[in-house]
């Protein structure tokens, strides 16, 4: 069985046929996680995993693009595709609410994001308004028990630093004996990988890996088991269907490339990422 850490299947770009893509996949043996990005696509993710008795889940949080009015480039290669974000106060009783049904296994995807800023805006005060409401999204992850699902763009020194200070105010609310969080597509270094391992967490990659080398020596060095795949569908669609809209059935091209890559079985990569993914998932 392959699990597809993190998709959404929840967005406009699968409205006409979120069922269908979700059937295929289980059909497959494969499961996912339907992660939301503010509250509507939340609330949709709880929705739509409440129809499956098992296989599809949910995540629920205010991701930071959805902080501030403006147009979000989604688009790989120069692809002129993305969505007019709208601005969103986070409600902290409001995520509650959806976080503390059952199928709801994780808070995300939440974090910081410095690359798709509007340069009309105060910099500084976009800025602290993503660290408070991610301090308050971790927060309400650790008060229930829940994992995090983090998006970090252009931010890693301020991540590190904020996850660095919340685990040493909140440290009785952190597992010693689990990963309590993700950096979900990750696409930093042998180094950075290690400082966010340090702090509890792991990390998840995409169909990224499979049209770019530039990961083949993190993804050799480091613990298997201190890694997850997902797809991030619609976007980063593996090879060798680049261009087309990305699913969670497609995942097995990500699990195929790190086996090829470390040089062992995909069964491997397939079992350890499942159990991975289920254990820190709590399924």
């Amino acid at each position: 069985m392959l699990f597809d850490s993190h998709s959404h299947l929840n967005f406009s770009a699968f409205k006409d046929d979120a069922d269908e893509v979700i059937r295929r996949a289980l059909s497959s043996e494969t499961w996912m996680v339907l992660v939301g990005s503010d509250f509507k696509t939340s609330n949709r993710a709880l929705n739509f995993a409440n129809k499956y008795d098992k296989g599809v889940y949910a995540a629920v949080g205010l991701h930071p693009v959805h902080l501030e009015d403006g147009r979000v480039d989604t688009g790989e290669d120069g692809e002129n595709i993305g969505f007019i974000a709208k601005a969103e106060d986070f409600d902290y009783g409001s995520y509650e609410k959806l976080a503390k049904f059952e199928k709801v296994v994780a808070i995300g995807e939440i974090g910081l994001d410095y690359y798709h800023f509007d340069s009309s805006k105060d910099l500084a005060a976009v800025k602290r308004k993503q660290h408070e409401v991610l301090a308050q999204q971790l927060l309400l992850a650790r008060s229930l028990d829940k994992p995090v699902i983090i998006h970090c763009r252009q931010a890693h020194d301020d991540m590190l630093a904020l996850l660095q200070d919340f685990k040493k105010e909140y440290s009785h609310l952190i597992p010693s004996n689990k990963p309590w969080g993700v950096l979900h597509c990750f696409s930093g270094d042998e180094d950075l990988a290690w400082k966010y391992f340090k702090l509890g967490l792991i990390i998840s990659f995409t169909g990224l890996i499979t049209f770019s080398q530039q990961w083949d020596d993190l993804i050799r060095k480091i613990p298997l088991d201190h890694m997850m795949i997902e797809t991030d569908s619609p976007y980063m669609t593996p090879e060798p269907y680049r261009g087309q809209r990305n699913e969670p059935i497609l995942v097995q091209y990500v699990a195929q490339r790190i086996a090829d890559i470390r040089g062992i079985k995909l069964e491997k990569v397939t079992e350890s990422t499942t159990n991975t993914a289920r254990s820190f998932f709590g399924i």
